[in-house]
């Protein structure tokens, strides 16, 4: 059994490092081909760093990005934990790598389709990384960390973080490209809250014979609270344990997965929590 479970972890951890360091190619992709073509800036201290480039005789963008993150990383080693910072410094050095080899070329020719395809590409992939447990650093651990004390969504608070990036832009590059600018950091502040929810809680209403086996299996391995009434069927007259809990949006799928393999019969009902009140773990 203990094999099985550090095989489980080590794989759950590779493939961890597999996506986020993909995510973070994905992410200087977006840079060089759509964004740093038209002066158009991404968000948070990547946008600091593009700005330094372009206004500096030494035009890396990429080096800049590893420099400013470097104190920023450190603080979150103290907030965030040691997973979380090497991940995330993994995301930071891929990325700054891989800047590096791929060249600067426009796709397209118009700003406004750069702006958008190049936000919602690097959205996608900083949604991925935030999703398996690491950041691109800058802005984003700030953020994350505003993220432990309440429940807003990540996206919007970044963006928020974002507008002396905008302002920058207007001042040393023009107001037309501080709009495409706004444009970029917008759309990827919305597909960061399509792919990370985080933020999104659910209640779950479990009805089971095998109630007290899927109540231990939810306290051994999500750690969350949960109540437990006693229930019977209109039909029937069988009793069945009722178990309520709320869990993030993460989680779900989890869930779903070990209730079937302990009671297939298992019905449970699914709804969306507006808000929470009281203890819950911020995961």
């Amino acid at each position: 059994m203990l094999s099985t479970i550090n095989f489980f972890n080590n794989h759950r951890g590779l493939s961890r490092i597999i996506v986020i360091g993909l995510a973070s190619v994905i992410v200087a992709l977006s840079f060089n081909l759509f964004l740093i073509p038209h002066k158009i800036l991404s968000g948070g201290v990547s946008g600091i760093a593009m700005i330094i480039a372009n206004v500096s005789p030494l035009k890396n963008t990429g080096l800049f990005i590893f420099l400013l993150n470097i104190p920023i990383l450190i603080a979150g080693y103290l907030k965030l934990g040691k997973r979380f910072v090497g991940l995330s410094i993994l995301s930071v050095a891929m990325t700054s790598v891989a800047m590096q080899l791929i060249p600067e070329k426009q796709i397209t020719s118009e700003p406004l389709l750069a702006a958008v395809f190049g936000g919602a590409i690097t959205g996608l992939a900083v949604g991925l990384i935030f999703r398996f447990g690491g950041s691109t650093a800058g802005f984003d651990i700030i953020g994350l960390l505003l993220t432990q004390k309440r429940d807003f969504p990540l996206g919007i608070l970044i963006f928020s973080l974002n507008s002396i990036v905008v302002l920058t832009s207007g001042f040393i590059f023009g107001w037309d490209l501080a709009l495409y600018t706004m444009v970029s950091i917008y759309t990827t502040g919305r597909v960061i809250d399509t792919v990370h929810t985080r933020h999104i809680k659910l209640t779950l209403m479990i009805i089971s014979a095998q109630g007290e086996k899927i109540k231990e299996k939810l306290l051994t391995e999500l750690e969350r609270g949960i109540t437990v009434l006693d229930g019977e069927g209109a039909y029937t007259g069988e009793k069945r344990k009722i178990l309520f809990v709320v869990i993030s949006r993460y989680e779900l799928s989890e869930v779903k997965t070990f209730i079937q393999s302990i009671d297939p019969d298992t019905f449970v009902n699914i709804t969306q929590t507006i808000g929470v009140m009281g203890s819950f773990r911020k995961t």
